[in-house]
């Protein structure tokens, strides 16, 4: 029974990740379409990949006990593929200098998964070891993929607005993380239940943000060109005013002196 019920949970845990990892895809459909990354922050997607490199490492054989953490391959195995799509999309579209965060941000992240995965494949020699260093990095980047939304509650509380943390991330983070910690308190896996401890206070608290702000929006302000167009409309306007008004003038003069003439 209890094998069951915890398989079923890892499931409905895999479900709920994958919704997470693809929650994302409608603030990546809006950088596509407005072909600008505005106020968005690439760093929580940064920090995904990694995350989701560790475990997927965490849950093959060449760490864990056979496969006793399938299921993290498998949700992380998605996970790897949407993050690196979101970061991939976010540096096309970002400007200079956000292409110059992003790569400052991304090549040390993917030097520092490579490390480990080689220190945990060749220095040590049995699973425990392995699943403590690796399982101990993850742990550490798990706490901040699940912080890393602070700096978007941030931008909410300053602006009072939550266009730039869709409601989507933020409902999938909160049942993502209650079903993962559930899981890992019943295999008994600190790794795995760990993260889900901070994650899940910090989308209870982006959920009491949307309820705060959700009717809340940023006033898009007209961007140059529009404003140019709009300027020259307005002069070509008042020139041809102008001229309508100079032209009754004239008219009335002329009327004038021909009464005096008679």
């Amino acid at each position: 029974m209890s094998e069951t019920l915890r398989m079923i949970v890892a499931v409905v845990g895999n479900a709920a990740s994958v919704a997470l990892y693809a929650a994302p895809t409608v603030t990546f459909k809006r950088v596509i379409r407005k072909k600008s990354t505005e106020d968005f922050s690439c760093i929580p997607y940064i920090i995904g990949l990694l995350n989701c490199l560790l475990f997927t490492w965490y849950g093959l054989p060449i760490v864990s006990y056979k496969w006793e953490n399938f299921p993290l391959v498998t949700v992380n195995g998605v996970g790897i593929v949407l993050e690196f799509s979101y970061v991939v999309i976010y540096f096309w579209f970002a400007s200079s200098k956000g292409k110059v965060k992003v790569a400052m941000v991304t090549i040390p992240v993917l030097i520092l998964f490579c490390i480990a995965a080689a220190v945990s494949a060749f220095a040590f020699h049995d699973t425990h070891q392995r699943k403590l260093l690796i399982g101990s990095i993850g742990l550490g980047v798990s706490v901040a993929m699940y912080a890393s939304p602070l700096v978007a509650m941030k931008q909410v509380i300053k602006t009072k607005s939550v266009e730039f943390m869709p409601l989507p991330l933020s409902l999938c983070s909160f049942l993502a993380g209650s079903l993962w910690m559930t899981y890992g308190f019943m295999i008994r896996d600190i790794f795995v239940a760990g993260p889900s401890v901070v994650g899940v206070p910090l989308a209870i608290l982006q959920l009491v943000l949307h309820c705060k702000y959700r009717k809340r929006r940023v006033l898009e302000v007209p961007n140059k060109e529009g404003m140019e167009e709009n300027g020259n409309f307005e002069k070509v306007d008042l020139e041809k005013g102008s001229l309508e008004m100079n032209e009754v003038e004239i008219n009335v003069t002329n009327q004038k002196n021909n009464g005096d003439n008679l």
